[in-house]
This record gives C-alpha cells, sequence and structure tokens, in this order.
C-alpha cells in the first residue's frame, strides 16, 4: 500500500511539474504571438510567468528530494572510508533537513507579512496564494530530508550491530 501512494505521489507532482512547464511555455508563446501580430499582449502573463517559474523551482525541489537528488559539493565522500562516510551522510540529512525547516518557517513569516499587508498579484488576487508554495516545499522537503536522514542512521545502526 505504501508503494502504490508513493507511485501515485510521484505521478501527481511529474503531473504538476509538467503541466506548469507546458502552461508557462504556451503563456510564453501566446505572448510572443500577440506581440508579434501586432495585437498587443496579456497584461497578466508576464508576472504569471514569473509566478510558475516560482512554483516550477519549488515543486522541481520536492520531487529532487524525494529521489534525494539536489546539487550537492560532495568531497569527502571521495576520501573517506566508508563508514565515515555514512555517518558523514547522516549528518548532512539532519543537518539539510533543519536547513528546509527552517526555511519553510521564514516562508511562513513571508506568507503572513503579505496577509497582513494586503499584497496583491495579477490585478487583484491576494499574493499569499501564490507565495504559499514557498513554505510547503520547504516543509515537504524537510519531510523527506528526515526520512533520508533516518534511513542512513538505520543504515549505521545496522552496521554497526554487525
Amino acid at each position: 500500500m505504501l508503494a502504490k501512494a508513493d507511485w501515485f505521489g510521484r505521478l501527481l507532482e511529474n503531473l504538476f511539474l509538467s503541466a506548469l512547464l507546458l502552461g508557462m511555455i504556451g503563456l510564453g508563446v501566446t505572448q510572443i504571438g500577440l506581440r508579434w501580430s501586432g495585437v498587443g499582449s496579456l497584461v497578466w502573463a508576464d508576472e504569471a510567468v514569473r509566478l510558475m517559474v516560482l512554483w516550477i523551482a519549488m515543486v522541481a525541489g520536492i520531487a529532487a528530494a524525494r529521489e534525494n537528488r539536489h546539487i550537492a559539493i560532495d568531497v569527502l565522500s571521495r576520501f573517506l572510508q566508508p563508514r565515515p562516510k555514512l555517518i558523514a551522510a547522516v549528518l548532512v540529512e539532519l543537518f539539510t533537513s533543519l536547513v528546509c525547516l527552517a526555511l519553510a518557517w521564514y516562508g511562513w513569516l513571508m506568507v503572513q507579512f503579505a496577509i497582513e499587508g494586503g499584497d496583491v498579484l495579477l490585478a487583484d488576487l491576494p499574493a499569499w496564494i501564490f507565495q504559499a508554495i514557498i513554505p510547503v516545499a520547504f516543509l515537504l522537503m524537510a519531510y523527506r530530508y528526515f526520512l533520508w536522514f533516518l534511513r542512513r542512521l538505520l543504515e549505521l545502526t545496522a552496521k554497526a550491530a554487525a
């Protein structure tokens, strides 16, 4: 059942990323076509494309955390023996999870400021609706990196017991 839930979550993430990317490309092409034809352009489209870039970046970050495939500078792993390498991985996963939690907290504060300030985007829509992806995405990334931390910790303790 967990495997099916994981598969379904991956499917939703991938479909959402694809829809955002196709929407962004379609909107950009529409803008180019409208400007080229001399008709003008959609007033809200440039702002919408910028928001789509934000959402794509955050959802792609969630997907990268799912696979533990974020960009990493991994110099130590080339020089460490297997056990110290695993210890370093445990610490890195925990640190990454904590950093994502901090970013989620500050993203939530930003959303609260947008709510309190009555910020608007796209011609009178509340800005917090679009900004909410930031704390949500970082919270999901923190969760996934915490799971990676637990996996590595279990691996470390299993190797220590063996």
